[in-house]
């Protein structure tokens, strides 16, 4: 059986870190690539509030997702009102190869208010 370091990764997390993987599968390449590369590099030593708050991203709408970590060619991307999402979004793009730091991005960056959550 060939071992790689995805499957490794996998294999070390925690039924509840595993549970939070799977849905970083978004079904958008993008996102799938950004969400997966953080959640493994992350989740094996996230404490429990660092899971609930990246539990609580992953229940966003992938259009709000793409916005906040993609941004759209004509408005850039948005940074989340909460501090502490705002935060999250910025340590998920700091491990995104090949873009600037975060800090250097966010002059860059607009804010919007929180997405309406359903009832």
């Amino acid at each position: 059986m060939e071992h790689n370091a995805a499957t490794d990764t996998a294999a070390a997390l925690d039924v509840e870190a595993r549970r939070l993987l799977w849905r970083c599968r978004r079904g958008m390449k993008e996102l799938d690539i950004l969400l997966e590369r953080f959640a493994r590099a992350e989740l094996p030593t996230a404490t429990a509030a660092q899971r609930t708050l990246f539990d609580r991203f992953l229940e966003l709408p992938d259009p709000v997702l793409l916005d906040y970590l993609l941004g759209q060619p004509d408005t850039g991307r948005v940074i989340p009102p909460e501090p502490e999402l705002a935060d999250l979004v910025r340590r998920i793009l700091g491990l995104a190869p090949g873009r600037q730091t975060p800090m250097a991005e966010l002059s860059t960056l607009r804010h919007d208010p929180a997405p309406k959550r359903a009832s």
